[in-house]
């Protein structure tokens, strides 16, 4: 039983700008861009949006659901509502994953938060002006390559999550939120403005929204489906964190669609702003991870305001960064707080510590430590593969398969305000389609 009041957020719009916050991360700006140029542009973007109304809605539906009716962490909230509902309390496995799969990726993630506080200093600094693709490549790997460079960055970028958290949910995520998602829409605006002045505008909005139907196959669409769910934060115990805030008064379907309109937006104003950027300097579109801390720079250090420019895009991308990062330590600090007799603070704290030591382990994957530790891979990247392709999967289906199949149908239905045909829409959805893609994502990302 909980030894407080549970919080609340102050309103709707700030739910939805927390949530909102929580999904525009570095898969908006880093993972959604060079995913588009790596699968062929507007015929990916299309399957994307199909993919996020069809799997990504539903489940992210789910998973607040699942937080509201508990009003707990997403642990003891899964446990309470399989006894409330006559189920096995194995389903606690599913909250339990969700906070596992926050706890690891918050290791890395910090990590590659590090990376854009850094390449911020970098643009403040005019370390990228002048240089050519190879002086760019050496930045990057010098960084990585040096393992006390990433600590510092790894610690600093920790410290600003830690102090963001625990202050709490009305002065500490509310506080970051009202201040960060309206920063990241300007200076996201701006560059999709300065993209228009390029000349090649209208090549990036071509690329993007004009499909070329013989670059659709089978892995662009499993691809597509990947990348919906995973950039809503789904899988990761932070929607039913969040959701455990939530009062009665708020419409999850309506609010679930209000959040996905921001997520997408953003992600799309992101390859706006990208594109333009890399087809006027002759650059590929297909770089793959690289387009962010290799292509950009390069364009950024050798463009009239190249270093204004890549000013913004490095705080965009270290706002955005930290938006997810707060989100991923929440449903940590949640049941650490709940579980045990620490305060709001001191739980933080505790479970930041546990966080940046992981971390430790994963920036010295680039440099001391990059041999193997299991199945061929080194820590950073076991910490990705088991996260991106078991634990997040496995939550958001469970979550999923959950709601739309053990809970009272009456009483979700009432719960989400729908009935007659929107109901039954809701049903065949939630049942049979978004399960369906989820179990194609395991098994894609399982077995690719």
């Amino acid at each position: 039983m909980s030894k407080l009041v549970h919080a609340q957020w102050s309103s709707k719009m700030t739910f939805v700008l927390a949530a909102a916050g929580s999904a525009v991360g570095l898969g908006n700006i880093w993972r959604f861009s060079y995913m588009v140029g790596d699968n062929g542009g507007a015929a990916f973007v299309l399957v994307y949006l199909a993919c996020v109304a069809l799997v990504g809605l539903p489940v992210l539906v789910a998973e607040w659901l699942i937080g509201r009716r508990g009003q707990k962490n997403p642990i003891n909230a899964m446990a309470e509502l399989a006894a409330n509902n006559s189920q096995p309390k194995a389903w606690a496995l599913v909250g339990a994953s969700g906070v596992l799969a926050a706890f690891l990726i918050l290791s890395f993630y910090s990590v590659i938060g590090g990376w854009s506080l850094s390449y911020t200093l970098n643009s403040v600094t005019g370390t990228f002006t002048g240089q050519d693709a190879d002086g760019v490549g050496a930045i990057f790997e010098g960084l990585l390559g040096s393992p006390g460079l990433l600590l510092l960055w790894h610690t600093a970028f920790m410290a600003l999550v830690v102090w963001i958290v625990a202050r709490g949910v009305t002065k500490g995520l509310e506080g970051a939120v009202r201040t960060l998602m309206p920063a990241l829409v300007v200076l996201m605006v701006v560059l999709v403005g300065y993209g228009m002045t390029t000349g090649h505008f209208g090549e990036a909005l071509a690329f993007m929204f004009r499909p070329d139907w013989g670059a659709l196959s089978g892995d662009v669409v499993l691809a597509a489906m990947g990348q919906a769910f995973f950039t809503l934060s789904l899988g990761m115990g932070i929607m039913m964190a969040y959701g455990s805030y939530l009062g009665e008064d708020v419409n999850l379907l309506g609010t679930a669609r209000t959040v996905i309109i921001l997520d997408t937006g953003i992600a799309l104003l992101a390859g706006l702003a990208i594109f333009p950027i890399v087809f006027a300097n002759g650059l590929s579109a297909g770089e793959g991870p690289g387009l962010i801390f290799v292509t950009l720079p390069l364009a950024f250090g050798n463009i009239t305001g190249g270093m204004l420019l890549g000013l913004m895009f490095f705080l965009l991308l270290t706002f955005a960064a930290l938006t997810s990062a707060i989100s991923l330590l929440e449903p940590v600090v949640e049941f650490v707080e709940e579980r045990t007799p620490l305060t709001r603070g001191m739980a933080t704290l505790a479970s930041a510590a546990a966080v940046w030591l992981l971390g430790i382990a994963a920036l010295m994957s680039f440099n001391v430590w990059p041999q193997p530790v299991m199945l061929g891979l080194n820590v950073f990247d076991l910490l990705d593969t088991f996260t991106s392709k078991i634990l997040l999967p496995l939550t958001g289906l469970g979550a999923i398969v959950f709601v739309a199949w053990c809970l009272d149908r009456q009483s979700v239905a009432a719960e989400l305000n729908v009935s007659g045909t929107s109901e039954q829409l809701w049903l065949a959805v939630a049942r049979y389609v978004a399960p369906l893609g989820v179990i194609l994502v395991f098994l894609n990302t399982l077995l690719g």
